[in-house]
Parts: structure tokens; C-alpha cells; sequence
């Protein structure tokens, strides 16, 4: 298969994804109301969008790097004991361009606390993306992922991003500490569980 078939391919499917989740309807509201009750308990919400893992439930740290749109280094180890928020996106995917905005202010929002924002690109080469984020005014980096794939292998297991967008939520010690998948449909509830991590304490063996 030649290599614009094989972009071809690639794209189909994840457009074929996209449409799956977007049928989906999101039940986050009433989760949004109960989730400080059972916050120290692990969190799914009926229809699969959200959930969040209880600090003893939570699997093995992530460690994962790569060149970012703006061609400079990035890796998750030199952020250790900070939160990171990973967001798995490209440009041509309508629910990506619909909650760019949304995660815009929710760096803007907790970049003074120490929580670090990365994109994921998938698909893209870096001048669509900067494009991409000179037009919704992200001002965090993204990952090119495109011709590797490894930090989608880093993340297989864990938090795989089954759907585009995914973002996933890590804690101090980098281990997933919350997930959504598909769109954000519900910007306070994920809000409130960035919170809760930031409030947490890293581990002392870390």
C-alpha cells in the first residue's frame, strides 16, 4: 500500500471512530452533581465519557517524549510532580475543533498552578497544527506523533486512545488519574477533577 493510500486508510478509520462517539449522547450532567461524593472512589459515568481513578487504584506511572510542533524536545520526565493533561487530537476531527476553545482556558486557567498542558497530534505534520493553534489560541504544544506513534504506545494499556479526542488526566506521579473519551461535553466536571489532583500529594517514593 502506497503511503498516501495508507494516509487514507488511517484517516477513514478515525473518522469512522469520530462518528461512533459523536452518536453517543453524554449523562455527565447529573455525574457532575455527585462526583465530590465519590471522588475517593473510582468514577465512570454511564455512558463511558468520563471517568477517574481513585489514587490506590491507579496503574503504573507513564513516561513519554517526542518533538513538538515548534520542532523542540518534550518529555513527561522533566514535568515529574506536576499533573499533565494530554489531549490526543488532529485537525480534521469536528469534536477536536469544537472543546480547542474549552481546553484554551483550562490552561489559561491552571497554567500559574503548575499543571502542564500537552497536545497529541495523530495525524498532522507541525504547520497544521500551529495553524490549528494559532486559530483557537492554544497556547501549550503539541506532540507530533504522526510518523512514530509512540506516545500512543506509551499510553496502550493504561489510557489507549480508543476515540479522537481523548484527554487524559495524570497525576503528580504521572500514573492516569482521570480520562475522556470523545468530546469534553461536560468543561466543569473535567475542571473539577484537574482540581482534585492538583490537590493531591505526590508520592514520597517517586
Amino acid at each position: 500500500m502506497t503511503p498516501t493510500r495508507r494516509s487514507f486508510a488511517l484517516a477513514a478509520g478515525i473518522i469512522a471512530s469520530l462518528a461512533a462517539v459523536s452518536g453517543c449522547s453524554s449523562s455527565s450532567d447529573g455525574l457532575a452533581a455527585t462526583y465530590g461524593e465519590v471522588a475517593e472512589q473510582d468514577y465512570f459515568s454511564s455512558d463511558g465519557a468520563f471517568s477517574f481513578f481513585a489514587s490506590a487504584n491507579r496503574g503504573n506511572p507513564i513516561t513519554f517524549a517526542g518533538v513538538t510542533d515548534m520542532s523542540g524536545p518534550w518529555s513527561s520526565a522533566d514535568h515529574i510532580g506536576d499533573p499533565i493533561v494530554v489531549n490526543f487530537w488532529f485537525a480534521g476531527c469536528p469534536p477536536c475543533r469544537l472543546e480547542a476553545k474549552d481546553l484554551a482556558a483550562l490552561h489559561e486557567e491552571f497554567v500559574g498552578d503548575g499543571v502542564q498542558f500537552i497536545g497529541v497530534n495523530i495525524l498532522d505534520q507541525p504547520e497544521t497544527a500551529i495553524t490549528f493553534a494559532r486559530e483557537f489560541g492554544i497556547a501549550y504544544p503539541s506532540l507530533m506523533d504522526v510518523e512514530t506513534g509512540s506516545v500512543r504506545l506509551a499510553f496502550a494499556g493504561e489510557a489507549s486512545p480508543n476515540a479522537v479526542p481523548t484527554t487524559v488526566v495524570l497525576d503528580r506521579d504521572h500514573r492516569v488519574a482521570a480520562r475522556v473519551n470523545g468530546l469534553i461535553t461536560d468543561v466543569g466536571l473535567l475542571q473539577t477533577m484537574i482540581n482534585d489532583v492538583l490537590a493531591e500529594v505526590q508520592s514520597p517514593t517517586t
